[in-house]
């Protein structure tokens, strides 16, 4: 069988065959891949290799690893428009997810041959990584809707992160015997396979989804580039924006907030380690137990959004978001940081689970994977400040200065939300024929 399934025919074959059930399960398996690199990459093991041995630990490593994170954000966030767009006209949305998910797995196995002292090149391949698996993103996140129906995206999506959070939990457990030297420098080669591994395990839990979804391939003739084809569409859908006023009130609440938990995500364990001193065992521990609550966060508020609208348990969840950031600025024993840790996972387990089925309620079916790629411009792009400011900040201060700016984030993204309906798209009369640029 074809990884990729070009036809018509196959595509109607493969639906046939795999029954609906099916098809969401190797879907969530590819979230319960897709965490080791933002577990073992971007929030415990490398995050802690790079601003510890890469850097030698100097006062502005907290800044460079903000900067390259950024640096990854802001070329995802450019190019995620033009490929959702891209992939809505080809209907190849697995084809350039296969494409990024290699280029993620790739640079992540080559971190193992990051050595101390080199940064830019322990920073280029964490950009690379951070690009193939936030890029990857963008059509990952666009099968939701084929694969199951409006009524069940809170919950299909909730089961998506809590197959990731079980991800999590299987990928810390298998780098424990790697990582439970630290950093001493007889076990800095077992750290390293412990990138490695990451990448093993993305590849053998994404495949499946490779084999088994099928986009819904048309016929279209084409007579200029994609890119050409990427951009105009672009331009047509921002022309014609006041036509999609609710997508554009949430994609501005969700640009705020989600800049808050990125944040959290990509300094957690830099925090505990040199606020709280934690070590790096106590790390792995501490994100262990974490995550039982975000899997329950992300099932309990998927199956809520689905009974009382996505809005309103959004907001419930972003008041808990800073809630969070209170008690974190004053936590001063490592007690304490585990409760405000079980509060942030069921905070991110349900915030990102719900604001994908928001988002897939209400956009317009047919620009689908394009305002995916608008959703992941806006949480890619905002999340190019808040490491930044936190870097800047951690850096010039401490952490807990850092940690306290993150609350404007949540308060300034609940006070968006409110503007936002929580409706379907509904094409106003007329519309079609409004003219473009």
């Amino acid at each position: 069988m074809s990884l990729l399934g070009s036809t018509d025919t196959v595509s109607s074959r493969a639906r046939r065959r795999w029954s609906r059930p099916f098809q969401v399960f190797v879907w969530m398996m590819f979230d319960f891949a897709n965490t080791s690199f933002s577990v073992i990459i971007v929030t415990v093991a490398y995050s802690l290799y790079f601003t510890t041995v890469v850097t030698g630990g100097s006062p502005g490593s907290d800044f460079l690893w903000g900067v390259a994170f950024s640096i990854s954000m802001l070329i995802t966030a450019s190019i995620s428009p033009i490929l959702g767009a891209v992939a809505d006209h080809s209907a190849g949305k697995k084809r350039f997810l296969l494409a990024f998910t290699l280029l993620c797995i790739a640079s992540t196995s080559l971190l193992y041959f990051v050595t101390p002292g080199m940064v830019v090149a322990g920073m280029a391949l964490l950009i690379l990584g951070n690009i193939g698996f936030e890029a990857g993103l963008v059509f990952y996140d666009s099968f939701l809707p084929e694969i199951t129906t409006p009524r069940s995206y809170g919950r299909v999506s909730g089961y998506g992160f809590a197959a990731g959070y079980l991800g999590s939990f299987a990928i810390l457990l298998l780098s424990y015997p790697f990582l439970k030297g630290e950093f001493a420098v007889a076990n800095l080669p077992s750290v390293r396979f412990s990138f490695v591994l990451s990448a093993i395990f993305f590849f053998v839990f994404s495949a499946p989804l490779f084999l088994v979804l099928h986009d819904t391939k048309k016929s279209v003739l084409r007579t200029e580039s994609y890119l050409r084809i990427g951009i105009k569409r672009v331009r047509e859908t921002v022309s014609h924006l006041r036509r999609y006023r609710n997508v554009a009130n949430f994609l501005a609440s969700f640009f705020v907030y989600i800049d808050g938990v990125n944040t959290v995500i990509v300094f957690s364990s830099i925090f505990a380690r040199r606020t709280l001193h934690f070590s790096l065992v106590e790390i792995l521990m501490f994100f262990v137990t974490v995550q039982s609550t975000a899997i329950l966060g992300s099932v309990l508020f998927g199956i809520l959004a689905d009974h009382y609208g996505q809005k309103r348990t959004l907001t419930a969840t972003l008041l808990l978001w800073i809630a969070v950031v209170t008690l974190a600025f004053f936590t001063e024993d490592k007690t304490t940081f585990y409760i405000v840790g079980f509060m942030a996972g069921a905070a991110i387990g349900s915030c990102q689970s719900t604001s994908r089925s928001l988002m897939s309620r209400i956009v317009p079916t047919a620009k689908r994977t394009e305002f995916f790629g608008y959703y992941s411009f806006f949480g890619k792009s905002s999340a190019i400040l808040g490491p930044l400011v936190f870097g800047a900040l951690s850096s010039l201060w401490n952490e807990r200065v850092g940690v306290l700016s993150i609350g404007i984030f949540f308060i300034a993204g609940l006070l968006l939300l409110r503007r936002v309906k929580d409706e379907p798209y509904v094409e106003e009369a007329g519309a079609a024929s409004s003219p473009g640029l």
